[in-house]
């Protein structure tokens, strides 16, 4: 018997694909801290954010949706992908992380 598979609405997926880095932390209900001495050299909206994890922290740089973990020398972009990177999810939990919200 085949499984059928339930499928996430796209507007919920685009509307995560886009949603800012700091929405996005508070929507996962993260502590997080905007670095004030921070100076952009790209891009004038970036921003530094510290965030603490699990008696951890990680470092971001921010600008809209996309993000840099400056400690991992990892990236991304929306809210999913930075779930999966911070929580350590699988990109099914993440969502429904979202939608629980």
């Amino acid at each position: 018997m085949a499984r059928t598979r339930k499928l996430f609405p796209p507007e919920l997926l685009e509307e995560l694909r886009v949603m800012p880095v700091v929405a996005a932390l508070d929507a996962l209900g993260l502590y997080w801290k905007h670095d004030p001495d921070f100076v952009p050299v790209k891009d004038k909206s970036t921003v530094r954010l510290n965030v603490s994890l699990g008696g951890g922290g990680v470092e971001l740089l921010a600008t809209g949706p996309k993000w840099y973990d400056t400690r991992a020398e990892k990236g991304g972009g929306g809210a999913v992908d930075l779930a999966m990177h911070l929580l350590r999810l699988d990109f099914v939990t993440a969502v429904k992380r979202f939608q629980s919200n």
